[in-house]
């Protein structure tokens, strides 16, 4: 229990109260003031309090678009003192962030001075800068003279502040908001004016438009600084449709070339909120801890744009790869909420669609436009009334004058003489000479008839759904005609892109990729030669040694080595012994054995085919997958027969198998009639009496079979004597065929 003083009314008495009823009351009401006079913003005009407060002052002060620029000092020093008991740095804070041009879309404060950059430098101190209306804020504030919106007393009742503004520009869409209350939160970013302008034209001639409809006509949030939307379509239709969501937004960039095959990328826009000089220190970090392998450097070359420079690790990583990769790390790629929790017209929060946000706009500005339609008539009326008595006083000069020079109550006398209005009667006596000319006159009949015609159409217009929709409709137009996206200021700056498809970054596209020449001599010592070089180059051996393998690769490849022991062996291309040097013998990088010699090597291609066979002319097809070893000691696939050891290794290629045997004896049969076997001896592919397998190769038939010939390439197509069925002993290979009896 805890004893709390009573209102007034009970005495003053002090009572005892449950604690926890006390204390939820008043946290309550701290909870109602956090939500409605703090965060979360109103959806009329889409303003908060302390901002609405800002532009009312400077209002006041007369700083309008085309007058010179106060101190914000000044500024900050009248909205504390009449309208916002609140700390002066909030007050500033919020001034600031309505200057930004880097964070509202369209700022309603025009900033003199340092109003802080993207890089998340802080504004200077509110005695150095300056501050005054913009166009976009004199909008908002249009009407309030002419009884627009409701006043209410200051916290002093020392003066009086609108409740909400007249707002003839769609703020909350179009700048966003940002809060969060206790228990509530807000979150909307900003659209472009001009898109908005024409959902609210369709909205007003169709009410029951459709969510989708919206969509097409507002396809997602206007950035201040860029980037692109690269959220799913769906997904953003969904978001306004319920007022909750989220969109993907990502960096702009480009490739820019070098020259001689060097590049590098340059990213010209950031994601909304994203601090510059934040985002540009967490890449170095990641590029000092080695997250970011294909990535060299990263610089700042921003002036008035923004610029930033990064250098890829060589001239082959792909671009996009890097992009991607830093997309997942870093936040050149971010996410913006959609919360569209806003006070609506009685003041009660709530979340609200898209529709629900622009038809609670457009009913606003409906209520404006009658309520300053109705202040005009009574203008009217006002002056009329005195008209009136003007053209009494014209018809009835003399006995006017009369009055006016002899009765001592000349008032009552107009009054009585006349029918007059003591209003009238006033205006009568306020008259100068100068305005008895019959010029005079005339002009106030004129405008006497001028304003009758007026008033006959604002009768109509308050009377009437068809004339406020049409002047909705002109007010829009203007709105979009200075804002919209004809004007520079209006002009998107976030492009509409697709969502990327699912983009899986391989494990190897963490190592540095470059082309290399692998290089393995008869007596097996190998190496790798930076680049692709040819057949040709220069290439040193060990004396009595010579050039046994010779293929180009890259340095993230795997390497199968195949050996006459029936075994594959993988090598990583990248642990090669570099090109200056004879290089290493295999022996020493796996577990070879002093009794078997290399058979074949080549790099690894995950989904072929390969044919293996033996010396005594059995083999099998085999998936290069099943070959690829985890250990030093190989994957054992072909079983030689007792006397036999591995003697080829080709890639099944084609549809005919072409065998020749050290007898010189060639025979060709169907690729079909060769088992797929992921280990073992496999079948007999020819038959040998005296002699041993050569060489073996798959290749298509209307193709033809090529082997070397001098210094060239033969092709031989005519080959239907040479084939027969598997397991055959073959014909004598033709003329020409060389003397190694090795195909190409």
């Amino acid at each position: 229990m805890v004893r709390i003083a009573a209102d007034d009314a009970n005495g003053g008495a002090v009572q005892p109260v449950p604690f926890g009823d006390a204390l939820s009351e008043r946290y309550l009401a701290y909870a109602l003031s956090t939500i409605t006079a703090r965060s979360l913003p109103d959806v009329r005009d889409g303003l908060k309090p302390v901002q609405r407060r800002l532009l009312y002052a400077m209002r006041a002060l007369k700083l309008d678009p085309d007058a010179g620029f106060k101190k914000c000092a000044r500024v900050v020093g009248d909205v504390i003192g009449k309208y916002h008991p609140h700390g002066d740095a909030a007050v500033y804070d919020a001034l600031v962030r309505l200057a930004q041009t880097f964070a509202a879309r369209y700022a309603l404060v025009e900033g003199q001075g340092n109003f802080g950059n993207v890089d998340g430098d802080n504004a200077a101190a509110m005695r150095y800068t300056e501050a005054r209306l913009t166009a976009v804020a004199q909008a908002l504030l249009d009407g309030l003279d002419e009884d627009a919106v409701d006043f209410r007393e200051t916290y002093d009742g020392g003066d009086a502040e609108p409740v909400v503004l007249p707002a003839a520009f769609p703020n909350l869409l179009a700048n966003g908001a940002t809060g969060i209350a206790v228990g509530l939160a807000t979150s909307i970013p900003p659209h472009n004016a001009g898109e908005l302008c024409d959902a609210l034209t369709a909205l007003l001639k169709d009410s029951r438009l459709s969510a989708d409809a919206l969509v097409e006509l507002v396809p997602g949030p206007d950035f201040p600084t860029g980037g692109v939307l690269v959220e799913d379509r769906a997904q953003v239709a969904e978001a306004y449709a319920t007022g909750r969501g989220g969109f993907r937004v990502r960096a702009c960039w480009h490739r820019e070339e070098l020259g001689r095959g060097q590049y590098q990328v340059v990213v010209t826009e950031i994601p909304y909120q994203v601090q510059k000089a934040r985002l540009i220190e967490r890449i170095a970090e990641l590029l000092q801890a080695k997250k970011l392998a294909l990535l060299a450097d990263v610089r700042d070359e921003s002036a008035e744009d923004v610029r930033i420079v990064l250098e890829p690790r060589s001239r082959t990583v792909d671009a996009g790869l890097l992009m991607e990769m830093l997309f997942r790390q870093t936040e050149l790629e971010t996410r913006v909420s959609l919360n569209m929790n806003v006070l609506d017209a009685a003041g009660v929060p709530r979340v609200m669609t898209l529709k629900q946000v622009l038809q609670a706009f457009l009913d606003h500005r409906r209520a404006v436009l009658l309520r300053r339609t109705a202040h005009r008539l009574e203008a009217i009326a006002r002056r009329l009334e005195v008209l009136g008595g003007y053209l009494v006083a014209y018809l009835n000069l003399d006995e006017v004058i009369r009055i006016v020079r002899e009765e001592d109550e000349p008032k009552q006398a107009l009054v009585a003489a006349f029918g007059v209005s003591e209003v009238q009667a006033d205006a009568i006596l306020n008259m100068r000479l100068r305005a008895l000319r019959r010029l005079e006159e005339a002009a106030i009949r004129r405008e006497h008839e001028a304003l009758e015609a007026e008033r006959a159409t604002l009768e109509k217009l308050a009377g009437s759904t068809r004339p406020q929709k049409t002047a909705l409709a002109a007010e829009i137009a203007d709105i979009k005609a200075r804002f919209g996206q004809e004007t520079a200021l209006g002009a998107r700056r976030t492009a509409i892109g697709s969502a990327p498809p699912p983009q899986e970054v391989p494990a190897d596209a963490l190592v540095e990729r470059e082309p290399i020449t692998v290089i393995c001599s008869a007596k097996g010592w190998i190496r790798a030669v930076k680049g692709h070089a040819g057949a040709e180059a220069a290439v040193r051996y060990k004396e009595g040694d010579r050039e046994r393998f010779r293929f180009h690769a890259e340095t993230t490849d795997k390497l199968l080595l195949f050996a006459t022991n029936g075994r594959f062996y993988t090598l990583a291309a990248d642990k090669l012994p570099g090109g200056r040097s004879f290089g290493e013998p295999v022996r020493l990088m796996v577990d070879l054995g002093n009794d078997h010699e290399p058979v074949a090597l080549f790099a690894h291609r995950p989904g072929r085919r390969l044919l293996v066979a033996a010396s005594d002319g059995r083999g099998f097809f085999v998936p290069e997958d099943e070959t690829v070893a985890q250990t030093r000691t190989g994957r054992q696939v072909l079983n030689p027969a007792q006397g036999a050891e591995a003697a080829a290794c080709v890639e099944a290629a084609g549809d005919t198998v072409a065998v020749v045997g050290s007898n010189r004896r060639l025979l060709l049969f169907p690729a079909a009639d060769v088992p797929t076997m992921a280990r073992g001896r496999g079948v007999i592919l020819q038959r040998y009496r005296d002699a041993r397998l050569s060489d073996v190769q798959v290749f298509d038939r209307t193709e033809g079979l090529r082997w070397r010939a001098g210094a060239g390439v033969r092709t031989e197509s005519a080959l239907d004597r040479w084939h027969g069925k598997r397991g055959q002993a073959g014909r004598a290979a033709p003329r020409g065929f060389p003397a190694a009896n090795r195909f190409l």
